[in-house]
């Protein structure tokens, strides 16, 4: 018997949304657009030509539910995938971040002394570092994805990368969002306040949102779109054989 709190087919996308208001950022990364009207997520996932069982286990994460089932995914769904975590990166490069890196500015005005000039230092590196942790994804490893997938289907692709694996960008995954964690301890343990409470609001909620998103980000990675480019390279090698 399915419970209401239950993810399926025949679940009305607004109302999982007025419980789970970060649906909307996956909605975003999709390049879903509101209103939704009254359309169940079977519905949507045939608008926009998304698999359910994908479009479900994206939503279960956003609703912070644990694990994810067993899933049946195609190269299509790859595709998918890595559009989906491109969107995001430029939701977070082209706006989250500038906004986050001008609240700290405004806070800079208002506070300056060597505590506040470190968060300003502090976001300037993680900047840099997250901003290469995408440079590589979008231009190594999700065209690497694409290969894969023209080779699934026997099409041809510009790139062969055939000194490349899944395990090299296994290792060189981390997870970027643990940074923000540190920042947001400043803000709220340590950092000297002066006229700057509603900016630090800002800020905070600012980095949640980010850090939340970027939590899903790595599992979207690590649990669905990792093994799923393993198994089209382990299926590649076999028909390669």
């Amino acid at each position: 018997m399915k419970s209401k709190n239950d993810v399926h087919p025949d679940s009305k996308l607004a109302e999982i949304i007025i419980n789970h208001p970060y649906i909307i950022l996956m909605l975003e990364h999709f390049e879903i657009s509101l209103p939704v009207q009254d359309l169940s997520i079977s519905q949507i996932c045939e608008k926009y030509s998304i698999n359910k069982a994908l479009f479900i286990a994206f939503t279960n994460l956003y609703c912070n539910k644990k694990g994810i089932p067993p899933l049946k995914l195609t190269a299509d769904d790859a595709l998918t995938i890595t559009r989906f975590l491109a969107t995001s990166h430029r939701y977070y490069s082209e706006q989250i971040y500038p906004e986050i890196t001008q609240l700290i500015e405004q806070m800079s005005l208002q506070n300056n002394h060597r505590e506040m000039k470190l968060v300003s230092v502090f976001f300037a590196d993680y900047f840099k570092e997250v901003t290469a942790h995408f440079d590589y994804e979008n231009q190594i490893f999700h065209p690497y994805v694409d290969c894969l997938v023209a080779r699934d289907k026997g099409t041809a692709h510009k790139e062969n990368y055939m000194d490349y694996s899944v395990s090299q960008y296994q290792d060189h995954h981390d997870d970027i969002e643990i940074k923000l964690t540190d920042l947001k301890n400043l803000l709220i343990k340590y950092l000297p306040v002066h006229n700057d409470q509603l900016i630090r609001r800002k800020l905070l909620f600012l980095l949640s949102e980010v850090e939340f998103d970027l939590n899903i980000h790595s599992k979207i990675e690590e649990l669905i779109l990792i093994p799923l480019a393993i198994e089209l390279e382990n299926k590649n090698k076999v028909v390669g054989k």
